[in-house]
């Protein structure tokens, strides 16, 4: 599963028997290495629908590890993308990465005046805790990609209140959702497996660990996500085909604050 360049058994084992913070810092050098970062192929599906929904100015990627959706955030938005995350380990590998990568884009940009305009959106990370955002409404844009594991489901309320609270009236907050793995894959096996040694480990070692990959189910996203005062679109992602049903194996959620309030929400 890993690369050469990945972590070790033994550093995972002690990841592992970390808090979430701690054990990210510690994982953050080879976390792009690991089968834990979101795949390109996601992030350009995500990138390609949210670009029919532009344009945006400000945007806000939510759990943001070393920055894959910083990525898409400085190809959608104009002036500012701004990446919070608990983990400093994660933020430092990621502000690195793209500010090597923004110079390398100043370069060849420099090589061809045809391009486009140099230096792309300002790009701030800050270290804060998704619960409770240290920002007032100013993003028109909001990711967030493979973090949702880390929140347990009644958090979901607390976490989109707070998304809401730091969107622009009509902004949008979006993020995929693959379809749930069927009984008769392996991978369903895996995660109900993954999901019952971390309950285990949860209850005999502190402090917790907080990552399940099975609780975030599209009836209770779409649920909360409403009732913290969002309207909720789903968008399919075509790149990764239907399901047998024909459901998509994949969906773009999108929940966008209301020009108006929404008076109800929250009831």
């Amino acid at each position: 599963m890993f690369t050469p360049q990945g972590p070790s058994l033994r550093e995972l084992a002690v990841q592992a028997l970390s808090s979430v913070e701690h054990g990210y810092d510690l994982l953050a050098p080879k976390f792009d290495h690991t089968p834990f970062r979101t795949p390109d192929s996601i992030l350009d599906a995500v990138e390609r629908a949210l670009t029919a929904l532009g344009p945006f100015d400000h945007g806000l990627d939510l759990c943001c590890g070393t920055g894959a959706g910083m990525e898409v955030l400085r190809e959608l938005c104009r002036e500012s993308a701004t990446g919070v995350d608990i983990s400093a380990g994660m933020l430092a590998v990621g502000r690195d990465r793209l500010t090597a990568g923004s110079r390398d884009r100043d370069r060849d940009w420099d090589r061809d005046r045809d391009g486009a305009a140099a230096g792309g959106p300002r790009l701030s990370w800050v270290r804060g805790d998704a619960l409770a955002l240290p920002f007032g409404p100013v993003f028109d844009l909001a990711v967030s990609f493979g973090a949702f594991g880390h929140f347990l489901p009644e958090q979901l309320p607390g976490l989109f209140a707070q998304v809401h609270a730091v969107l622009r009236p009509g902004g949008r907050f979006a993020f995929p959702l693959p379809a749930p793995a069927p009984p008769r894959s392996p991978w369903y096996w895996a995660a109900l497996g993954f999901d019952a040694a971390m309950r285990v480990r949860n209850a005999v070692w502190r402090p917790p660990f907080v990552m399940y990959y099975r609780p975030f189910r599209l009836g209770l996203v779409r649920h909360e996500l409403e009732r913290a005062g969002f309207d909720v679109e789903l968008f399919a992602l075509p790149e990764f085909g239907p399901r047998p049903d024909g459901s998509p194996r994949c969906r773009m959620v999108v929940a966008t604050r209301p020009d108006t309030p929404d008076l109800g929400a929250g009831r």
